[in-house]
């Protein structure tokens, strides 16, 4: 740090032992730093305020410094360490204050966690590791963080590191830029004035005197600001494209969390696709709505987020899951608000024709107590697991489905009816189940019609599962149920098109553990579109929607491949992002393998094995050395293997999703590190099989 730098160190009334330490170092370590009281700077004389606080905060220390918040508007920095981070908020800089403060013991050595996307920063320049300790093991010390609830103003910079394991959810360095000026937050794991190891204390010395610098400097991290525009997710996609493992044809977060595909709408021509987004990091926390829009089902644009929780509002905690409805021209968002321990319904209208921007009701939420039965089921975490909607229009009369679950076990899809979208009267389950599962919650139910039959599905923490029957008068017959998708697979959602189809994505949720996805600066995925119908024998058919073949690149093609026992064809073709599409017969075989993702010596490889037991099995016990990755098998039943199979396998970084006979579908995540992992063979085990019309194509990015 320049040593002209003009530091003002700040107190209220004198100094406390925590902060004479700090502030007797940063004197040392800089010419230009001095003690200030809050009550009498004048904070224009310095580059840079920092304020280093042990006691907890409280706001009226605030009352003697009014120019301190302008002076950051016009241009200013100010550091803000341990307990003095809760003041963004009554400085105006944030509307959400960190949830959780106080103090800890430290029964290991602990710091900070840095996200992917910030490892550049220069606060963070003189680290090669994302997991710095900053203070050792066998003390007690004070701390302000954001842990059950997200900043909706500032970045999170890092999270929190104790011992080897990773703290996600306890955010500790953060950033905003309020006006012209810059504040850095770091709360916890920077106290000086109990003696801690070597190492921790030069990573800790080192931390705080960076952010002075950077801060002195009036620098800016160029993805840092909120909220972020398109350019901006322009740049974090930029950032994270050298990541094989990223999908380049599925909908992905510009970074960071997805889940749950929401509110999908073809409207005035234009494909919306909302999704469950985390803008803070790769972790579940404080849901908003992200967006992506389309014209073709191919090119996909990201938008500015859509709903983004209200403070003061019942969807405080998180904008969960939701559908979206065309309300006599007026596109109509329905989702589930979360604050505290009550999740409830909650609507939003759209403010323009492209959906970029909603009003919340302020009446919301449109519930606001749960039905008396069956007895909604009651958590640790919830009031009731009451959340997810679906809901359409028949009659003049509003439906909407919610999901729950109930006591003693099992799901449900409870059913309302309203004549305006905002008075609702419960009607009842139109279908319960898994009454043997105790804590089975039905989540994201969808109700779908196919004129003579109707299709509800449900996500029950495992798997989608599907019901076929007939919906009539609140209630629904089952004459089948199977699961949609065998695989990595979870909360679909569809929408109808203007031409009459039927169009579902799902979240692919990620098979590596919470270390990976936080390395990696993004988690989770969306399915291919899938155009859902009804066979003419009644079964239900996923078929990728056609219009994807748009993206097809180079093709490698075969009328006929023959396998001889013990063969192995070794395609010409190496890729990670490609689709394969054949026939095949199994003719004498035991079974036929594909393997994809395949290392020239198979230390890496990813098989695809169809059985004469009728069976199709990926096998990732070999996807990946990755300790980090998931190395299961995933299997599902198809049609009797005497008969051909019609195969179609999308490849696409760390996603291989399976079709077979337009029916089943099995999707699964795996993590190659090897570059040569590129590599696509056929093979026959006992016998001989046919392959016939075999194509792989390359395919284009949707970006």
């Amino acid at each position: 740090m320049a040593d002209s730098s003009r530091i003002g160190c700040l107190y209220v009334d004198a100094c406390t032992d925590e902060q004479a330490t700090a502030y007797d170092w940063c004197q040392e370590a800089v010419d230009g730093a001095e003690r200030c009281a809050l009550s009498s700077v004048e904070p224009t004389e310095y580059d840079v305020l920092w304020w280093h606080r042990d006691e907890l905060f409280d706001e009226r220390a605030l009352a003697d410094a009014p120019a301190l918040a302008a002076y950051v508007r016009d241009g200013g920095t100010l550091l803000l360490t341990l307990s003095a981070l809760p003041a963004v908020e009554p400085l105006g800089f944030e509307e959400v204050a960190p949830d959780a403060t106080g103090w800890e013991e430290v029964p290991e050595p602990t710091g900070h966690l840095w996200q992917a996307l910030y490892d550049d920063h220069p606060i963070h320049a003189d680290y090669d590791t994302l997991r710095v300790h900053t203070r050792g093991a066998g003390v007690t010390i004070p701390y302000a963080r954001y842990e059950s609830i997200a900043p909706r103003s500032g970045d999170v910079l890092a999270s929190t590191i104790r011992g080897d394991t990773d703290v996600v959810k306890q955010m500790a360095i953060l950033s905003w830029e309020p006006g012209d000026g810059q504040v850095l937050g770091i709360g916890s794991s920077v106290a000086f004035a109990q003696p801690t190891h070597d190492v921790c204390q030069g990573n800790r010395e080192t931390l705080i005197e960076n952010a002075l610098a950077f801060l002195a400097a009036d620098e800016r991290h160029p993805l840092t600001g909120r909220p972020k525009n398109v350019d901006t997710f322009g740049q974090l996609r930029e950032r994270l494209d050298d990541d094989p493992s990223r999908p380049s044809y599925h909908v992905t977060p510009p970074a960071n969390w997805l889940n749950d595909p929401n509110g999908l709408i073809h409207w005035n021509g234009r494909y919306h696709l909302f999704y469950q987004y985390n803008p803070a990091g790769p972790f579940h926390n404080t849901i908003h709505w992200g967006h992506a829009v389309s014209d073709d089902l191919v090119h996909w644009e990201d938008r500015p987020v859509a709903l983004t929780p209200s403070p003061d509002g019942p969807d405080r905690d998180g904008c969960w899951s939701g559908c979206a409805v065309d309300n006599a021209g007026v596109p109509t968002v329905l989702y589930t608000g979360g604050r505290d321990k009550r999740q409830l319904p909650c609507i939003a209208t759209a403010a323009d024709d492209d959906l970029t921007a909603w009003d919340k009701d302020p009446d919301n939420p449109i519930i606001e107590e749960l039905p008396a039965e069956p007895e909604v089921l009651r958590t640790e975490d919830w009031e009731g697991e009451f959340r997810d909607h679906c809901v359409w229009r028949e009659n003049e009369t509003w439906h909407q489905l919610i999901g729950a679950g109930i006591e003693g076990g099992g799901g449900a899809a409870l059913l309302y009816e309203s004549a305006d979208l905002r008075n609702w009267e419960y009607q009842g389950p139109i279908l319960a189940g898994d009454r043997d599962t105790a804590g089975t919650v039905w989540e994201c139910p969808e109700l779908l019609d196919f004129g003579d039959r109707q299709l509800l599905h449900i996500s029950n923490y495992e798997d989608v599962v599907y019901f076929l029957g007939t919906y009539e008068d609140g209630e629904f017959d089952v004459d089948r149920r199977d699961k949609l998708d065998h695989g990595d697979f979870y909360a679909p959602q569809s929408m109808w098109t203007d031409d009459g189809r039927i169009l579902t994505w799902g979240w692919l949720p990620e098979a590596r553990d919470v270390s990976g996805q936080w390395d990696a600066g993004w988690s989770g995925a969306m399915s291919l579109p899938r155009e859902l119908s009804l066979a003419d024998d009644g079964g239900l058919c996923q078929r990728p929607a056609p219009e994807l073949t748009e993206l097809r690149g180079d093709n490698t093609s075969y009328d006929v491949v023959r396998l001889d026992a013990g063969d192995t064809e070794q395609l010409p073709v190496e890729s990670r992002s490609f689709e394969l599409r054949a026939t095949v017969r199994l003719e004498d075989a035991e079974a036929v393998e594909l393997s994809v993702l395949e290392s020239p010596d198979g230390e890496e490889r990813t098989p695809i094995r169809y059985s004469y037991e009728s069976e199709i099995a990926v096998d990732r016990s070999a996807s990946s050395t990755d300790p980090q990755a998931t190395g299961d098998t995933q299997t599902m039943r198809v049609r009797p293997y005497d008969a051909p199979l019609s195969l179609r396998v999308f490849v696409d970084g760390s996603v291989v999703e399976v079709f077979a006979n337009e029916r089943h579908c099995l999707t699964s995540r795996v993590y190659p590190t090897r570059e040569d992992a590129t590599g696509i063979s056929l093979s026959a085990e006992d016998g001989h099989a046919t392959i016939a019309s075999l194509d792989v194509w390359e395919l284009d990015s949707v970006w």
